[in-house]
């Protein structure tokens, strides 16, 4: 098992992660932009799994 095959999933992951954290910061802007990171990450990462 390669890690080489998953290489275009970490950055999808990477922006979930940043997304999930910017949530949990309890202000209204960051928790907004950490939303929209997590919808636009999990949209990005089902493209990468459906090629």
């Amino acid at each position: 098992m390669s890690l080489i095959q998953y290489y275009d999933e970490i950055e999808p992951v990477t922006m979930l992660v940043v997304g999930f954290v910017l949530f949990v910061i309890p202000e209204p802007a960051t928790s907004a932009l950490g939303a929209g990171l997590m919808l636009l990450g999990s949209a990005w990462w089902f493209y990468e799994w459906q090629r």
